[in-house]
C-alpha cells in the first residue's frame, strides 16, 4: 500500500463513521461462497471505485447461509477495490482467511489467537526484507528492516485498539504485492486499503469468528 492503514486515518477520531458512509439495507443475498468456511464475512463495494462498502458476517446453518451480523457500513481503501501492491490505495479483491488477531487494547473476547501490541510491534512493508508482510517484534532504531516501510502497530492510536488479519499475500508471500492489510476500527475515512468498521461492530464481528469454522473474508463488489 502506498499508505499504511493507520497512517492514513489516525489523526481523525475511532468511529466516525455514520456520516459519511453509505446507507445501509437489511436485503443483501447470502454469499457466493462455495468453500470449506462455515463462517463469511461479506464485504461489498457499489463499484471498483467506491470507497464505502458494506459488511455482513454469515454463519452456514443446514447447509446454507444465515446472516449472524450485519449488515455494517465500512470504508475500503482510498482507491477502492482491486489489484493491491505497495503503490496503490486498493482494498484487495479475492477470498482470504482470517486467523489471527491483534490490538493495543486487551483481547475483546475473540477466539482468533490474539496478540496485545505495543510500540516494539511492527508489520512489515520492506519489500527487501525477508520479513515482508510479517509481524516482527524490534525496538524502534534497531528492526532488522526499513522502519520507514514498515507499521509500528503500537504507534497506531484507536485505529488499532483491536485488529483482524486479512491473510492477503501470506502464504506464500510475494514481494511488492501488497502488506498489512486488517479488518480494523475505522477513522471515519478511507482507508489505505484496509477494511475498516465501528468498533464496537468490530468486538461484535471478532467474537463471533470461530477459528474451528475456518472463517474467510470475502471483498468484492455488487
Amino acid at each position: 500500500m502506498v499508505l499504511l492503514c493507520a497512517a492514513a486515518a489516525a489523526i481523525f477520531g475511532a468511529d466516525g463513521l455514520s456520516d459519511a458512509a453509505p446507507g445501509v439495507t437489511a436485503e443483501h443475498p447470502p454469499p457466493a461462497y462455495r468453500g470449506p468456511a462455515g463462517q463469511v464475512v461479506t464485504v461489498v463495494a457499489a463499484s471498483p471505485s467506491s470507497t464505502t462498502a458494506v459488511l455482513t458476517a454469515w454463519q452456514k446453518s443446514g447447509g446454507r447461509w444465515v446472516r449472524a451480523l450485519g449488515p455494517y457500513p465500512a470504508f475500503v481503501g482510498a482507491d477502492g477495490i482491486g489489484t493491491a501492491g505497495e503503490s496503490t490505495s486498493h482494498t484487495p479483491a479475492g477470498v482470504f482467511t482470517l486467523t489471527e488477531a491483534f490490538g493495543i487494547q486487551p483481547g475483546n473476547g475473540t477466539r482468533l489467537p490474539y496478540r496485545q501490541v505495543g510500540r516494539s510491534d511492527w508489520w512489515v512493508s520492506d519489500v527487501r526484507s525477508p520479513f515482508y508482510n510479517q509481524h516482527r517484534s524490534c525496538a524502534t532504531g534497531h528492526c532488522p528492516f526499513d522502519e520507514s516501510a514498515g507499521e509500528n502497530l503500537g504507534a497506531a492510536g484507536p485505529v488499532y485498539d483491536h485488529a483482524t488479519v486479512i491473510d492477503y499475500n501470506r502464504n506464500p508471500v510475494v514481494p511488492g504485492a501488497g502488506s498489512a492489510f486488517f479488518l480494523h476500527v475505522s477513522a471515519g475515512k478511507p482507508t489505505a486499503g484496509c477494511v475498516a468498521i465501528a468498533g464496537a461492530d468490530l468486538d461484535a464481528v471478532m467474537r463471533w469468528l470461530d477459528p474451528a469454522a475456518r472463517p474467510v473474508i470475502s471483498i468484492g463488489l455488487a
